[in-house]
């Protein structure tokens, strides 16, 4: 399923080669490895096809996206590819998977406020994309924190494998955090790479708690939509600070049981 990605050489360094080895880089790899290794042992990736990407802090015209041919219980902070959005492999062994680039090179550039951008095809998440109507009831209080902030790529084209499909789907997300791309799978976009976790963790769980719901044959009932906009915004006043602690209790359940991912 996942695809290589052939471009041309990247460019030999230079006096303008970007400076990649500063700690704030670092520490958005070591983040991301985190991501990668919790997504994998939550049974939200699959195989060597999803993909998360950040852009890197100094250089909002390079992106950190995971080579092609690993799973995500493998990957390290060292393992991470850095890229321009022309393909070039600017810091890394390897290329990153063909749709990926597609995807994430185009909606860091179109999306400039999409600092990470987190993609799966989480089972529930994407099991709710294949649905009639739109994916997410706002009917249990987790799903409250994604009031508002949804879209649907209703408009499934196969696979990303050239630019124009990026720009479509970065077109989708619109103002959107989350798209759901039907019969595909959803993407979280956020300011950061913690915000991005805890959005991308939070989601699968309000639509695994849906999707229970729905299998009792009864009816699922929406919370009203002035409740829910009351709730979304009680959400939404700590959300950062959230995301910031709920990343750093992975990064320590991490350090227990697999640190490597740091290396």
């Amino acid at each position: 399923m996942a695809h290589s990605l052939n471009t041309a050489p990247s460019p030999a360094g230079g006096p303008n080669q970007p400076k990649l080895d500063t700690d704030d880089i670092w520490q958005a790899r070591v983040d991301l490895a985190a991501c990668f290794r919790m997504a994998a042992r939550l049974g939200m990736e699959e195989g060597i096809c999803n993909h998360f990407s950040a852009v890197v802090p100094g250089y909002d015209d390079l992106f950190i996206v995971n080579p092609y041919g690993y799973a995500f219980a493998e990957l390290t902070a060292s393992m991470l590819l850095i890229c321009d959005f022309h393909g070039n492999v600017v810091s890394g062994s390897g290329q990153p998977e063909a749709t990926a680039f597609y995807i994430h090179a185009r909606i860091h550039k179109n999306i400039p406020r999409a600092k990470a951008a987190f993609h799966t095809h989480m089972p529930y998440a994407t099991a709710l994309s294949m649905t009639e109507g739109d994916p997410l009831i706002f009917a249990g209080q987790t799903a409250l924190k994604f009031y508002g902030r949804t879209a649907v790529d209703r408009n499934y084209n196969g696979l990303a494998l050239d630019a124009r499909e990026g720009d479509r789907i970065a077109a989708a997300i619109g103002d959107a955090d989350i798209v759901f791309m039907k019969h595909h799978g959803v993407m979280v976009c956020a300011p950061n790479i913690a915000e991005a976790w805890d959005d991308l963790y939070y989601l699968e769980r309000a639509c695994e708690v849906q999707t229970l719901a729905l299998s009792t044959g009864r009816d699922v009932l929406a919370v009203a939509p002035e409740i829910a906009e009351a709730a979304y915004r009680q959400m939404r006043e700590g959300d950062p600070e959230s995301a910031r602690l709920h990343l750093e209790s992975v990064k320590r359940a991490l350090d227990r049981s697999e640190p490597e991912y740091r290396r």
